[in-house]
């Protein structure tokens, strides 16, 4: 009979060969090319990050572009503006639709281009000449022109705000036809050309009579257009009364200092909009710009509208699954996740970083999984103690607050496998840039060495790794027990739940993807 100690059967499977290096030089799974563009639209802002130049993404998307038929290439875009809330990579990927053969283009315009902000972004895109044009051309400026067609007078005001280009520029690029003297009336005045005062709209004729004389109700136009003029504190209270809900969490420094708070009545309004759920719901707002909006309140805001800033984390966070089983969280809390969550931008660079994001994912787990175990890492576990019956927003700051050092993502599985811990459900939060564990690794990645390990103590185990940044591989190749998932919006945790319990496909993430209706 054979060596029994020689040919004794593999525990676990193969960890399969690495097929990609890293940003920090270590072994890593590359993405085949329709996740890796899902990947990067979902996190890529077009900012530097710690690893990668903006140039860097932008150059990836267009490859890859080039690779992946259009269908997939829109409904990419769409799951990235839809679910997760980006702006310039869904309007990259359009305009780089626009320059293809084919139906997509067309139908993908109004799920992307859904505010004034995007048409801006796209034509921007549009006229940098970096999808291969510089003009509009035929199809896009018809549809920009069915914008224009159809948006309110006050989706006309909002989409104003704004240089490089702003409306009034585009007005001019695709010279829409004015369906009526209001309209037409309206893109003279945006255009800064005669206009027929009487048959502009109310809109603007009270944004003129006010300028004229400031002393009577301020009309109900977009914040950015008041800015300039001398307003009193009870009109900024005003002002404040008629905001719309991101309006609100991204001024309250402003209202302070303009005393607006001293008006009776208005930190009670502010407070109860902040705590508002279907107005969060409505704003498809961030968890980290809550946490954002939180860090950066100055002494002047009132503490009842920062507990309803709390509040509102707690709804924004409240689609967070209860996981069956044992639940392992892992943020990664090392050096390069330092660096701002959307990228560094000149004027426009986050106050939130990765470890943030990470650090909020982990404890809106804890909040709703009050018997999971956040292990946060960097060369190795870092031991922070977390009360699970503590708010999102307090363990994520104890959890934001550690870190620093190298990256390891092994360290917490190889802890688990010590311990021949009982887990069922591994998730991790990083930015896959792992190397301090790259020389023990025999084949493949440290991490799947040590959850293949970890799954032949629990059979049943599975892992899903959520990438932060677009750097394009993963420590964890994509199988039937791992998901990897990209972005910083709450769409990953439906993923997450979906996942553990079973009713997320073998195609897991880009099956998703797959299934939007065009």
């Amino acid at each position: 009979m054979a060596n029994k100690a020689l040919f004794k059967s593999i525990v676990g499977k193969l960890v399969p060969a690495a097929t990609a290096t890293n940003h920090a030089g270590a072994p890593a799974y590359a993405y085949e090319p329709r996740h890796a563009l899902a990947q990067l639209a979902a996190t890529g802002t077009l900012g530097r990050t710690f690893y990668a130049e903006p140039e860097a993404q932008l150059e990836a998307a267009l490859k890859l572009v080039c690779e992946i038929e259009p269908e997939f290439v829109a409904k990419t875009a769409i799951y990235a503006r839809q679910r997760g809330h980006m702006k310039d990579l869904p309007a990259l990927l359009l305009a780089a639709l626009s320059a293809m053969h084919g139906t997509e283009f067309a139908r993908a315009f109004p799920r992307i281009v859904d505010n004034g902000r995007m048409l801006r972004n796209f034509v921007q895109i549009m006229r940098s000449g970096v999808t291969g044009r510089k003009s509009l051309g035929t199809r896009p400026k018809k549809l920009v022109q069915g914008w224009l067609d159809a948006a309110s007078d006050a989706e006309i005001l909002r989409a104003s705000v704004g240089q490089d280009p702003s409306l009034g520029d585009v007005i001019k690029m695709v010279h829409p036809r004015p369906a009526s003297a209001e309209r037409a009336a309206l893109f003279g005045w945006l255009i800064g050309r005669p206009y027929d005062v009487a048959a502009a709209p109310e809109i603007v004729r009270a944004f003129e009579a006010f300028k004229a004389d400031p002393t009577g109700e301020v009309p109900d136009l977009p914040f950015q257009m008041l800015t300039s003029l001398p307003l009193t504190k009870e009109q900024w209270a005003g002002v404040g009364r008629k905001a719309g809900w991101h309006m609100l969490r991204m001024n309250l420094n402003t209202f302070a200092r303009h005393g607006a708070f001293e008006v009776e009545g208005f930190a009670e309004h502010v407070a109860e909009r902040l705590r508002d759920g279907d107005a969060i719901r409505r704003a498809r707002v961030f968890p980290y710009q809550l946490m954002a909006a939180y860090a950066a309140t100055g002494s002047g805001v009132p503490a009842a509208v920062r507990e309803a800033l709390q509040d509102a984390m707690e709804i924004a966070v409240s689609n967070v699954p209860a996981v069956a089983g044992n639940v392992v969280v892992c943020p990664d809390v090392s050096g390069s996740m330092g660096s701002p969550a959307t990228g560094y931008r000149p004027g426009a660079t986050s106050v939130v970083r990765c470890v943030d994001v990470a650090a909020l994912v982990a404890a809106a787990f804890l909040r709703a999984n009050r018997t999971a175990r956040v292990m946060p890492f960097e060369q190795d576990v870092v031991d922070v103690d977390l009360n699970p019956r503590d708010s999102v927003m307090t363990n994520a700051g104890k959890l934001a607050a550690v870190g620093g050092g190298g990256t390891n993502c092994s360290a917490p599985v190889e802890r688990l496998v010590a311990e021949k811990a009982r887990v069922d459900l591994l998730v991790f939060v990083s930015d896959n840039q792992s190397w301090m564990d790259a020389q023990a690794a025999r084949s493949g990645t440290g991490l799947m060495q040590a959850f293949n390990r970890l799954k032949a103590i629990n059979p049943g185990l599975k892992m899903v790794c959520v990438d932060i940044q677009p750097y394009g591989a993963t420590q964890a190749v994509e199988r039937e027990d791992i998901l990897n998932v990209g972005g910083f919006s709450d769409a990953a945790f439906e993923m997450i739940g979906r996942f553990a319990d079973g009713t997320l496909g073998p195609a897991h993430w880009v099956g998703e993807i797959e299934k939007i209706e065009l």
